[in-house]
């Protein structure tokens, strides 16, 4: 059976792990069923309800873009274009590398440890507030096309939005099946995904009620594995590789001891997320295969880019409608030995994020100050003439697109938690500034890891045990510490997995 088939057939253990209790913000015990605080926010004084368009990608890794120059042969115009004319945030991050709680924190913009969806198979605790609804009770006319994947597995519409088309769980790039505003629809198997969501997107948008500002959610399932590009694209990049990076080899020995790494990356090298064991052989082809594969699938998201900035032009809405796209989180190609995400080393937390709105700033910028997936919240609903409600802790960013660093984030904060279904990754907070890096790990016996992210990009050598940077390290756990207290975070979310692992091929049949 198929990863995304068993993880299809979690939809009914899924529904029996729904949290009796959660925790608000103030820290009190509420249950899941308590009531929504009011969706009705103070709006900006003199602002006006600009139209929004949110695209976000999934496994996109940051500098998989023509722009950036890191693959040499990658050549991918609509975003390019969309850098050229708008601003490339080049210091994108999440809070969680993973599918489930980033997309989360995006539509809630919370830490995972309070909106609780801490995995992908945590459920909705039933009482998140997705920020389209504050849109919604403003006049917006709202619409979400393609992959959700948050709360559990089912398609059924959600909360905040007008129109809604998706699919259950990853659902297929091939032959999709979607649930348009409550009914099902098969397509044959020469539709593709991306370019149906891509077509439903335009024709919602040219049928919309044009007297009301609109905001659209288009959720590509590509660049997600297993790799299938559109047929058009399919083996343009044959023959193509990339380069190994610096840290691919140093765990086929021992060199990783020399360079204070822990043993857990060690052992992940033959793992499910490991390069010499790449989705235990599930992935058809060698490690330069998936990558020209990977590259491919992603030249449909940017024709899909391209489709909605042409709408936009030839609609007259390309000064005023602000478009934002982003991936759900990095990847990892070959780093430390390991593919896909979840750890806190760059290539798998940093994220691309490009904007676009020339009537708010001028185009061509680079952005270097950090940013989050919780910013894209107070972000959006700035956008919308809206003020955000007090409980997110993120900020809006078109302050930094319009020149404006004041009182910006020094650093962030990362969390991951444990899955069951892939053992080889432990729990993980960390912080990060413009110079370090500190990962702490939990619940392994490990060395943790500091990184001088200025000197050391590659996150090559752990100055962990350096004598002379010990009362930084200890000032950097405590600032965890503090963001996890005033944040109610203390408290690790369990969830109910009573199932055998997809990612545990050492021990495929225990419960």
């Amino acid at each position: 059976m198929k990863p995304t088939a068993i993880r299809s057939n979690r939809v009914l253990l899924s529904l029996f792990t729904v949290a009796l209790f959660t925790f608000s913000q103030n820290g009190t015990a509420q249950t899941a069923s308590t009531k929504k605080a009011s969706l009705k926010l103070e709006t900006v004084k003199g602002a006006k309800k600009r139209n929004v368009i949110f695209i976000l990608t999934d496994d996109h890794r940051y500098d998989f873009m023509g722009f950036t120059g890191k693959v040499p042969w990658l050549k991918t115009p609509h975003l390019d274009r969309m850098a050229k004319e708008g601003a490339h945030m080049k210091n994108a991050f999440v809070t969680t590398s993973l599918c489930s709680p980033s997309r989360a924190s995006i539509l809630t913009g919370q830490y995972s440890h309070v909106h609780t969806i801490v995995d992908n198979v945590a459920p909705d605790p039933g009482n998140l507030t997705y920020f389209p609804e504050y849109l919604q009770k403003a006049g917006y006319q709202t619409s979400f096309f393609g992959k959700w994947h948050m709360g559990d597995h089912n398609d059924n519409p959600r909360p905040g939005f007008t129109h809604w088309e998706s699919f259950a769980g990853q659902g297929d790039y091939y032959a999709p099946n979607l649930n348009i505003n409550g009914k099902n629809v098969q397509y044959d198997d020469e539709t593709y995904v991306t370019d149906l969501l891509t077509e439903h997107a335009v024709d919602w948008l040219d049928k919309r009620d044009k007297e009301k500002p609109f905001f659209m959610y288009l959720s590509h399932k590509a660049v997600h594995a297993m790799f299938f590009p559109a047929k058009r694209h399919a083996g343009m990049y044959a023959g193509k590789k990339i380069d190994k990076p610096d840290s691919y080899t140093q765990t086929i020995g021992s060199e990783y001891k020399k360079l204070n790494w822990p043993d857990w990356v060690k052992r992940q090298r033959d793992s499910w997320h490991g390069v010499d064991y790449m989705y235990h052989g599930t992935a058809d082809g060698t490690f330069d295969d998936l990558v020209q594969r990977y590259c491919e699938t992603l030249m449909g998201v940017d024709d899909s880019v391209g489709t909605i900035m042409d709408w936009l032009k030839a609609n007259g809405l390309d000064e005023s409608t602000m478009i934002v796209y982003m991936g759900d989180n990095g990847f990892s190609w070959g780093e430390h030995g390991l593919i896909d995400k979840r750890h806190f080393y760059e290539e798998s937390v940093k994220v691309p994020m490009l904007v676009r709105c020339p009537e708010v700033f001028e185009g061509g910028q680079t952005i270097e100050r950090m940013v989050q997936n919780v910013d894209i919240a107070p972000t959006v609903l700035e956008a919308a003439g809206l003020q955000k409600p007090a409980y997110m802790p993120g900020k809006s960013f078109i302050q930094l697109l319009k020149g404006d660093e004041t009182n910006w984030r020094e650093k962030i904060f990362y969390e991951y938690y444990f899955e069951y279904d892939f053992p080889m990754t432990p729990t993980v907070f960390g912080v990060r500034t413009d110079k370090y890096k500190y990962i702490r790990y939990n619940g392994i016996w490990d060395t943790n890891e500091l990184y001088d992210l200025e000197n050391d990009p590659n996150e090559l050598v752990n100055l962990i045990d350096k004598p002379e940077l010990q009362p930084l390290i200890k000032e950097y756990a405590n600032s965890l510490y503090d963001w996890l207290e005033n944040t109610n975070g203390m408290q690790i979310p369990l969830k109910r997995n009573v199932f055998h692992r997809i990612g545990d091929y050492e021990h495929p049949d225990q419960y």
